[in-house]
């Protein structure tokens, strides 16, 4: 069931939040040995909560649009009474979080029921789903394949239904790229909008929290119950609460919808191909625009990452060394011997950059890109072929994601069902309408030509 389905079910007393939890905690129970998506489940702060639900609705009380739903979350928000493991062996050594993370404060305060904490890349410095400390993240429609990361867990939790909801986190595609590969939707908003206070950072200046689903009108419903401000997260704007869902109807009419060209049609295997045009075909998007340097972004943006990311953990690196991934390690290191100038140089562009593609927004709502250059690859693959050159898998899975969250714009990924493998194709607005994003994101779903297939690997 979707979460929209369960919150209806549960508020009108036709399900009870108590047989819907204990259902998700069995089919965990089975499914997970399989994907390896979750790292800890919280069964029985999930039974209470449930217990709790089911007591308000008997005495009348109206419990939130989420009733009962069960979500779980990426191991780097913080879960009361649980250690943040971000990923990494080194985190385990801290103690316990005292007080949950405010989008999963948000999440229960609308009636949702956590049951857990995913896995993830090492320090979200990932693109895979791989970790050697948690085991690899498995593709539940074929689970010799890769999830995506860093949110692989998340992606994997969803998309082998284990759970309606999940919450991630996206600093250069770790949201779409598992919404790709594990064929879900996924939403990343404008930077600011939601809260990242009590979550573990990577890149403060590049980092968003987003949910990822199995339909957009739950993604809508969760990302309405997250937003609002927080003085906890610098970041996270004052602006004035405004709900998505109502809007999700309203359709796509008066829409303008153009195909992000030069670097977003570059880079790409058959399958991307076939995914782009089926949603350009639907939406009646003929026209090609260039976004300016996009190429130029993604070295930027890999800049930024590297030396924000190294600098964030220099003592672990000077102590500890020896106990990250070594592929984390070895980028964190080279981070850190970035020279200065180089840093400031990509800063300017960056802002340089968010002005230009600005104005594209002026002459048009939404851009079509592609999310990942192909379908999840093999789960240890270290290379692919791509335009005749062979290329770290890697380093090149968010090639068509960073541009973009390099200047913080709402993106939905939605999912093509493909065979035998699905793929995911970015909706990209201006900063702040998410509600853009998610109509049209909507009108595809209802089309068919963005769907989220059965799992074939469970």
């Amino acid at each position: 069931m979707t979460a929209t389905a369960i919150a209806q079910a549960v508020a009108s007393r036709k399900l009870s939040a108590v047989d819907v939890v204990e259902a998700v905690l069995a089919r965990i129970g089975v499914r997970d040995r399989v994907l390896n998506a979750f790292t800890d489940v919280t069964a029985e702060r999930a039974r209470a909560k449930a217990r709790a639900i089911d007591a308000a609705i008997e005495a009348g009380q109206n419990v939130g649009p989420l009733a009962g739903v069960p979500f779980a979350v990426k191991n780097l928000f913080d879960v009361q009474g649980l250690v943040t493991r971000a990923g990494a062996k080194i985190n385990r050594d801290d103690p316990p979080a005292l007080r949950d993370a405010t989008l999963i404060e948000r999440m229960e305060a609308a009636g949702a029921v956590l049951v857990g904490a995913l896995n993830m890349g090492e320090y979200a410095y990932d693109f895979t789903g791989e970790n050697i400390h948690d085991g690899n993240s498995c593709n539940p429609h074929d689970t010799s394949r890769m999830t995506g990361g860093s949110s692989g867990g998340s992606g994997g939790a969803v998309g082998g239904r284990l759970v309606p909801i999940a919450l991630g986190s996206d600093t250069n595609g770790s949201i779409r790229v598992p919404a790709s590969f594990c064929g879900i939707f996924g939403l990343k908003p404008t930077y600011g909008r939601l809260s990242r206070a009590r979550s573990f950072p990577f890149v403060a200046s590049l980092d968003h929290l987003g949910p990822l689903a199995r339909s957009v009108e739950d993604l809508a419903l969760s990302y309405d119950a997250m937003q609002g401000a927080d003085a906890d997260d610098a970041a996270c704007t004052a602006r004035a609460i405004e709900p998505v869902t109502p809007l999700l109807a309203q359709g796509i009419d008066g829409l303008r919808i153009a195909i992000a060209g030069g670097h977003f049609q570059q880079h790409l295997f058959p399958e991307a191909i076939e995914a782009i045009g089926r949603v350009a075909k639907a939406l009646n998007a003929t026209e090609v625009i260039e976004v300016p340097e996009a190429a130029r972004a993604r070295a930027a943006a890999y800049v930024i990452t590297t030396t924000e990311g190294a600098s964030l953990h220099l003592d672990r690196l000077r102590t500890r060394a020896h106990d990250f991934d070594p592929a984390v390690r070895d980028r964190l290191i080279a981070g850190a011997m970035v020279p200065a100038p180089l840093v400031d140089r990509a800063q300017k562009f960056r802002r340089w950059y968010r002005a230009r593609v600005l104005e594209l927004f002026k002459h048009v709502d939404v851009l079509i890109a592609p999310a990942t250059p192909c379908v999840a690859p093999k789960i240890g693959q270290v290379n692919f072929v791509l335009d005749g050159v062979e290329l770290p898998v890697r380093a090149n899975i968010g090639i068509h994601t960073q541009p973009v969250s390099f200047i913080g714009l709402p993106v939905v990924a939605v999912p093509v069902p493909l065979q035998p493998m699905p793929i995911g194709v970015q909706l990209i607005a201006a900063p702040w309408r998410e509600d853009i994003v998610l109509r049209v994101a909507h009108a595809l779903q209802e089309m068919g030509v963005a769907a989220v297939p059965e799992p074939k690997g469970l």
